[in-house]
């Protein structure tokens, strides 16, 4: 029996290889029709013989093109038209979307092969591509993905390049970005001015700019690296200055898995990362005597590594290189550039070069960054490869704009089961930053096509996203606690609904008493919370001064552990900075001078790195707690006193007796490596206490993770291991980061919730 059914597709379907994969699978099996790229999805309408349409179907489901994702399928037999051939036909504009945008992927072996073969008529061309790799999301300008809405729209294809494109056989059929040396985006080198450089081989000269020392900035997919030779430790160094980036880690790519291995410890699943088609950047832990520059991660145990992801990054890294710096080009608090002239404006006193192509990026996208915790992938910022492909929840809920956070900040739509989360923006500090958070903004509501009435925000009355909230036309704002949304985030990607044990430790969060957050036991819904215990407060002397000197932080938990006798504590561990602030700490603490109260458990490892003297000032966001932890990595340790203490309906995490315990230590002789650990070991033990006494109040299992202070492996590990043998159900991020960047998915799903009720 002959018949025709119509198909739409949703979700990855666009730019993966989708239609010519149907047109095959349809030719395969004697079909006619045609298939369509639309707003919604991909429409396919097959006709034949009953058997057939059910057999090609078969075929679609079993083994769908590799970047594909289909998230919906819904049909209907439509009238016969008794076509004679199945075709490919033009792109439907307009309508509502339900296509699912696809994130930049790694350059495919196939297209590897030709790029190194002599042969090739692709022969060492840095734009190669095809319909399993190459840019994506970072092209768009527009929906559907067609060539015309992308920034490929200015180069016509040529003869050759057309016919592939129209060729069902050939690999590159309806590859939108497809280009070759004669009709495609091509380099060029300018020196630190923006003066065009007559080079021949651009890429050559820049290799051998980079062997010589120079900084150079390389357009990439998502925007500039700036490159310099890893190895040379001059080089790095000059890099560090000019950026005034003293002390964070740099991202180093390196030539192949073969050398990463060399330079660091890389399991099975760092493997696995590393080579997937997204590739991030991972964190794996330095191995002794590699040839990388001391100054590329000063004070951590880890290199963050990832391998080429486009063909010229492969050909930088051929032959010359074991690796290179590739650190995103910007300065601190800015955006990453994207454009030519930005780039030589905004980086002129940085780098002596620029290597730079006449494709234009449309969507600044940052490297994404991974590591492996309890055995398993954790996303740590969420960007190139893995944005804007959206989670799926286990329900639908109206259609919500969240705002996010004022550090690690994404933007999140909802539109029914869907979350579309942003690539990473940063923090919300300066101008260029605020720029690109609207860029964003503009972004995602075209993504996501749609421009919700219902915004969620965070708490914070200062935060930069909470005053705009105000200024767009919503219907209502909706003003989410920062934990909450924490670990709601983390309930969202496990799919797990009702009541559960949140454990939520970070730096910040504006707490509903006007206080600090920080060191959060909650019991958590999607539509409310309890704050059932906390770290007990403590003081910020100084305030955001104490951010930046974690020598203040040391002061007033010896205040706290030790009362009046604090000074001679101090002294004798030579923690403050010089004798003549003992008296003015002393008054700041005890007037209460500028000096909030916090339940913070990132402060606490700030403190805690100070006392042990690993350093009185941090330059960077997470310092003291990143060496803290790299302190500890593979030493012995043994757990220290705190208490517990119920004070009405709040239960309080009391660590002064910990800190008195490593004050004793450290004057007993004991090692700073022991007492890091043992620092780690003591609030494995102390977070799982506190969730049995939390069971023991309430009846509830399930425990709920999230926060920055759950980036430490050390600490996520062993407080999952102790909860787990406490037969508690546990749950973790591992798509989207436990770190501020979840913070967006969380408001919205609680914004959601509410609006629900």
């Amino acid at each position: 029996m002959i018949k025709r059914v119509r198909y739409l597709f949703s979700g990855v379907v666009q730019g993966v290889g989708f239609r010519p994969f149907i047109y095959r699978m349809a030719i395969s099996h004697s079909l006619s029709g045609f298939v369509q790229n639309r707003p919604d999805g991909v429409v396919v309408e097959v006709e034949g013989p009953a058997d057939a349409i059910h057999s090609f179907m078969s075929s679609v489901n079993k083994d769908p093109p590799p970047l594909a994702d289909i998230s919906g399928i819904s049909s209907e037999e439509v009238e016969i038209k008794n076509d004679k051939a199945f075709r490919i036909i033009e792109s439907e504009a307009g309508g509502p979307g339900r296509v699912h945008i696809t994130p930049d992927i790694a350059t495919c072996d196939d297209c590897l092969k030709e790029l190194l073969d002599p042969a090739d008529r692709r022969f060492r061309y840095p734009f190669i591509n095809c319909t399993n790799c190459g840019p994506r999301l970072t092209i768009i300008k527009d929906i559907p993905y067609d060539r015309i809405n992308t920034s490929m729209s200015c180069f016509p294809m040529c003869a050759l390049c057309q016919e592939e494109y129209e060729n069902p056989a050939d690999r590159r059929f309806h590859a939108e970005p497809n280009a070759c040396p004669a009709c495609g985006p091509e380099l060029a080198l300018l020196d630190g001015k923006g003066k065009p450089l007559s080079d021949r081989d651009p890429l050559e000269k820049v290799i051998k700019l980079l062997l010589a020392g120079y900084v150079v900035a390389i357009k990439g997919l998502g925007g500039f690296h700036l490159a310099v030779d890893a190895a040379n430790d001059e080089a790095v160094k000059r890099l560090r200055s000019r950026k005034f980036r003293e002390e964070k880690p740099l991202a180093i790519m390196v030539r192949d898995l073969e050398t990463a291995s060399r330079i660091s410890m890389i399991g099975k699943e760092e493997e696995h990362i590393l080579l997937s088609p997204q590739r991030p950047i991972v964190l794996a832990k330095k191995r002794e005597g590699d040839t990388i520059s001391h100054a590329v991660a000063p004070g951590v145990s880890d290199f963050g590594i990832m391998l080429p992801y486009t063909p010229l990054h492969h050909m930088l890294l051929e032959q010359h290189f074991h690796a290179l710096v590739m650190t995103s080009a910007n300065q601190v608090d800015e955006p990453i550039c994207i454009e030519n002239r930005e780039a030589i404006k905004r980086l002129d006193d940085i780098a002596d070069y620029f290597l730079v192509h006449n494709r234009d990026i449309l969507v600044r996208c940052d490297d994404s960054i991974a590591t492996v915790s309890c055995g398993k992938r954790r996303i740590i910022r969420r960007s190139r490869g893995f944005a804007p492909i959206p989670i799926t929840l286990t329900k639908s809920y109206p259609p919500i704009l969240a705002l996010g956070p004022q550090m690690k900040t994404t933007i999140c739509i909802l539109k029914g089961n869907l979350a579309f989360l942003s690539p990473h923006i940063g923090d919300m500090e300066t101008p260029e930053a605020r720029d690109f958070y609207q860029e964003s903004l503009t972004l995602m509501q075209k993504i996501a096509e749609c421009e919700p009435g219902i915004v969620a925000c965070d708490l914070h009355p200062a935060y930069y996203t909470t005053m705009i909230a105000e200024g767009l036309s919503a219907s209502r704002v909706i003003r989410i606690q920062h934990h909450h949304a924490h670990i709601v985030s983390s309930m969202a990607e496990n799919g797990i609904e009702g009541e559960v044990i949140g454990i939520a430790m970070d730096g910040t969060g504006y707490g509903t008493d006007g206080t600090v957050w920080g060191g959060e036991f909650l019991i958590a819904s999607e539509s409310n919370f309890t704050r059932i215990g906390h770290v007990a407060n403590y003081l910020l002397p100084g305030g955001e001064k104490a951010i930046k000197e974690p020598w203040r932080i040391a002061v007033s938990l010896l205040k706290q552990a030790y009362g009046d006798d604090w000074p001679g504590i101090a002294e004798s561990l030579d923690i403050v900075p010089h004798k003549s602030f003992y008296e003015t700490m002393d008054r700041i603490m005890t007037q209460r001078f500028n000096s909030p109260m916090t339940s913070s458990l990132g402060r606490l490892f700030d403190g805690v790195a100070a006392i042990l003297r690993l350093r009185r000032k941090v330059t960077f966001e997470g310092q003291a707690a990143m060496e803290l932890e790299a302190l500890a990595k593979g030493k012995t340790g043994s757990f220290l006193q705190f208490n517990i203490e119920e004070a009405g309906d709040v239960i309080h995490l009391d660590f002064s007796p910990m800190i008195r315990g490593i004050v004793a230590a450290l004057r007993a002789g004991r090692s700073r490596e022991e007492l890091a650990l043992s620092f780690h070991l003591t609030l494995q033990a102390a977070f799982c206490k506190m969730a049995r006494t939390i069971r023991d109040k309430t009846g509830l299992n399930r425990v709920v993770l999230s926060g920055g202070c759950f980036q430490n492996r050390i600490l996520t590990e062993g407080t999952v291991a102790e909860l787990e043998k406490a037969g508690f159900e546990v749950f973790f991020h591992k798509a989207i980061p436990t770190n501020d960047g979840c913070i967006s998915l969380g408001q919205a799903v609680c914004a959601g919730a509410q609006a629900m009720r």
